[in-house]
C-alpha cells in the first residue's frame, strides 16, 4: 500500500474507533427517540410494545423475532405477536415521520433519492408475496418476497427512508391467498416502477434532492424514465448493457442515392462504449477504499434511445468502467436527462449514491433485523419493515454523533463526505 493511502487508511480506522461514552445513556436516548413515531399509536400499550420491538432489533438477539424479542423483555411473546402481526395499526404516521427527521438531519439541496429491490429468501408459499422470483439476495429466481426501497443520500449520511412490498401478478388473482394474508381489499397489481412513482410522489417534496438514481432495473423501461421527466426529476439510472442507442455526435453514414439523408444506426450501448478511444475516458477517485481510493473511468455521449417503436427524446449515455484484479475492466452504463455539459465528476457522484442504498440494507439487515422475521401477513410484515427502518435511523443517528464528539476541530469524518469524487 502506497504510503499517501496507508495514511488514509489508519485516519479511517482512528474515525471509526468507538469512544468508551458512546453507550452512555443509550436506553434513555431510544425511549426518546421512539416517542415521536409512536405518537401515532392510539394506546399506550402499543407505544410501548413499539419501543420494546425497537430495542429488540437492535439487540445481539438470533433471531430477532416476536417471540425472542419478548423473552429479552420477560413478557410473554402473545401480545407482542399480536402487535406486529394481528393489530390494526397504521405504520404510514411513522414513515412520515422517518421521512421528516431524514430530511432534517441529512437534507442537502443536491441530495439524492436511490431506489432498490431487495429480496428475502423465503420457504413454502403462504407468507405474503412469496413467488418464485429474481432475489438480489442469491442472484438467482427463487422463492422470495421483494421489496421495494427508498434511500436518501447527501455528503452527510444515508439512510432507508421507505417501503413497498412487490405482489406478483399471481396473487392478484389468487382470492384465497391474498384473504389468508389479510391482505387489504382493493389491494390492485403494481409494477416495482409504480411502486417506486407511489413513494417519490409521497415524499418528494419532503426530501430534498437534486437526482433520482437506481439500478438496471430501475432504469431499463424508457416509460419510466419519461415519467420521471414528466415529474421534472433529474435522474441518472442504470441501464442494461444491450440498450440501443444512436451518438447524436457522430458523423452519419455516407448518402446513396437521392433518397432521404441517412441517420447513425442504433446499436448496442455496450458495442458504442467498446468503440470509444482510449482517450475519451477521465479518471475519477470516487471513494475511500482499504486499499487506497476506488478509481473509476468515466465517458459521456448526447444519445437517442428506443421509446417501444418510436425514437425517444435526447438523454445523456454515461459510460463507467473500474479495472478488476485480473486486469479486465467492469463496465456500468446509465441513462440520464441531465445536460451532456454535467461535469464528470457530478455524474461519478450519483454513481457513488446509487451505491449506498446496498450499504443501507445491508445495515438494517445485519444490525436491525430487516430480514429477521416470521410473519405472514400483509399487517406483519408492514410492522415489522416499519420498525427495522426506525431501528436502522437510530443506530445512523447514534453513528453521527458519536462522529460528531470525536471530530477534530476543523475536520470532519469520513461519513461527512461518503462521495467525494476527485479528478
Amino acid at each position: 500500500m502506497e504510503r499517501r493511502f496507508e495514511v488514509r487508511f489508519q485516519e479511517i480506522r482512528e474515525e471509526a474507533r468507538v469512544r468508551p461514552d458512546t453507550f452512555k445513556g443509550i436506553v434513555e436516548r431510544l425511549g426518546e427517540f421512539v416517542e415521536p413515531f409512536a405518537a401515532s399509536l392510539i394506546r399506550i400499550e402499543q407505544r410501548e410494545h413499539a419501543r420494546e420491538y425497537v430495542a429488540g432489533l437492535l439487540s445481539d438477539l438470533n433471531p430477532k423475532n416476536t417471540e425472542m424479542i419478548a423473552y429479552l423483555h420477560d413478557q410473554d411473546r402473545q401480545p407482542l405477536q399480536k402487535f406486529i402481526g394481528q393489530v390494526k395499526w397504521d405504520p404510514r404516521p411513522l414513515i412520515g415521520e422517518l421521512a421528516r427527521q431524514v430530511a432534517a438531519k441529512l437534507g442537502e439541496a443536491d441530495g439524492v433519492l436511490v431506489f432498490d429491490p431487495s429480496g428475502f429468501a423465503k420457504q413454502g408459499h403462504n407468507s405474503v408475496g412469496v413467488a418464485r422470483q429474481w432475489c438480489g439476495r442469491l442472484g438467482k429466481t427463487d422463492n422470495c418476497q421483494v421489496g421495494i426501497y427508498m434511500g436518501y443520500v447527501s455528503r452527510k449520511e444515508h439512510a432507508l427512508v421507505d417501503f413497498r412490498l412487490y405482489l406478483p401478478k399471481e396473487w392478484s388473482r389468487d382470492k384465497t391467498r391474498r384473504e389468508k394474508c389479510s391482505v387489504p381489499k382493493g389491494t390492485k397489481f403494481r409494477t416495482r416502477h409504480e411502486l417506486v412513482l407511489e413513494m417519490l410522489d409521497e415524499h418528494g417534496a419532503t426530501l430534498p434532492h437534486a437526482w433520482i438514481t437506481g439500478d438496471d432495473e430501475m432504469g431499463r423501461p424508457a416509460e419510466f424514465r419519461g415519467k420521471l421527466r414528466k415529474r421534472d426529476e433529474k435522474y441518472l439510472l442504470a441501464v442494461p448493457a444491450n440498450t440501443l442507442v444512436r451518438d447524436l455526435d457522430a458523423e452519419p453514414p455516407p448518402q446513396t442515392g437521392s433518397g432521404r439523408p441517412r441517420k447513425v444506426p442504433f446499436v448496442r450501448a455496450s458495442k458504442w462504449v467498446a468503440a470509444q478511444p482510449e482517450e475519451a475516458w477521465a479518471t475519477l477517485d470516487v471513494r475511500d477504499g482499504e486499499k487506497g481510493p476506488i478509481v473509476v473511468q468515466v465517458l459521456k455521449a448526447r444519445v437517442q434511445t428506443k421509446l417501444g417503436r418510436r425514437n425517444g427524446p435526447e438523454e445523456t449515455l454515461v459510460a463507467f468502467r473500474e479495472v478488476q484484479r485480473d486486469g479486465s475492466f467492469k463496465h456500468d452504463y446509465g441513462m440520464s436527462n441531465a445536460s451532456s455539459e454535467t461535469p464528470l465528476a457530478e455524474f461519478a457522484r450519483v454513481l457513488c449514491a446509487e451505491h449506498r442504498i446496498e450499504e443501507c440494507l445491508k445495515r438494517a439487515k445485519s444490525e436491525a433485523g430487516l430480514a429477521n422475521y416470521e410473519v405472514r401477513t400483509w399487517a406483519g410484515w408492514h410492522h415489522h419493515q416499519t420498525l427495522s427502518l426506525m431501528a436502522s435511523w437510530f443506530l445512523t443517528r447514534e453513528k453521527m454523533a458519536g462522529e460528531k464528539k470525536i471530530a477534530e476541530p476543523n475536520r470532519f469524518p469520513s461519513s461527512e463526505n461518503p462521495c467525494s469524487v476527485a479528478v
